[in-house]
């Protein structure tokens, strides 16, 4: 539903938005990003946003070899996190092994549930990995649906999960939905700041993510962290009419 389905047309369409993210903003010898902020509608809108921050991971493809996903509840009511049961995901780049050890570890934090419903079809997970899968040599994935949660919580999953440099976190988010054009600028543009000013009490309006986000901000290891801003836009901008948009955002914590 949010990307092609042949493996090769799925490969082209990520390596040209790679491409074309490199091109406008070539990777700079800065510090690695620790923790990644991207959006998760279909490519043809918000693929070019996320590929402004995955290319940075370029120069870490031997680096990174584990991935802490965590994403909002689109399609099940949740109370809490979620983690599956499962071994692996699979798109059609492949099969991504799931880091067990730490799931069964966070299977035990208070707020955490086992609920493989809560990922059987939720996009905001699924559509970051071809991303990872191509930029990434051989990387464990750590799976997080989060729902309705208490900040506090999310970010102690998250402290838990922090690990070094072989750990990178990446926080799936839209911002403002089904806004006029002009509208959804102003107020992505009032969340972007807020999220650079590290805010930890954004609202769903804002960002659909913002349990996640909200969390983060809230991690004790978040604070050592300068953020800065990748690429602000909305369906607009890319590829929909601008009467009813959606925003999407990117950033990069170092």
């Amino acid at each position: 539903m949010f990307y092609p389905a042949d493996v090769q047309q799925l490969r082209r369409t990520v390596e040209a938005l790679l491409s074309a993210a490199a091109s406008a903003t070539p990777v700079a010898m800065g510090p690695a990003p620790k923790v990644l902020i991207v959006p998760h509608a279909g490519y043809i809108y918000s693929g070019a946003v996320a590929a402004s921050a995955y290319q940075l991971l370029a120069p870490l493809k031997e680096t990174i070899r584990r991935v802490v996903l965590l994403g909002p509840a689109h399609r099940v009511f949740l109370r809490g996190m979620a983690i599956p049961s499962v071994d692996q995901f699979r798109t059609p780049l492949g099969t991504i092994a799931l880091d067990r050890s730490a799931l069964e570890q966070l299977a035990t934090v208070p707020g955490v549930v086992l609920s493989d419903e809560a990922h059987a079809e939720e996009h905001c997970l699924e559509v970051q990995l071809p991303f990872l899968q191509l930029l990434l040599d051989d990387f464990r994935l750590v799976p997080v649906v989060v729902g309705q949660c208490d900040a506090k919580r999310v970010g102690a999953v998250i402290d838990h999960l922090w690990g070094g440099p072989e750990t990178l976190i990446v926080i799936s988010s839209d911002l403002s939905h089904y806004r006029s054009y002009q509208e959804a600028r102003r107020i992505d543009h009032q969340t972007g700041q807020r999220i650079l000013a590290k805010a930890s009490d954004l609202s769903g309006d804002e960002a659909c993510g913002a349990h996640a986000i909200n969390g983060l901000m809230r991690a004790m290891h978040t604070r050592s962290l300068d953020i800065e801003s990748l690429d602000l836009r909305n369906s607009g901008d890319t590829a929909g009419d601008k009467s009813r948009v959606v925003g999407y955002g990117a950033f990069s914590l170092h």
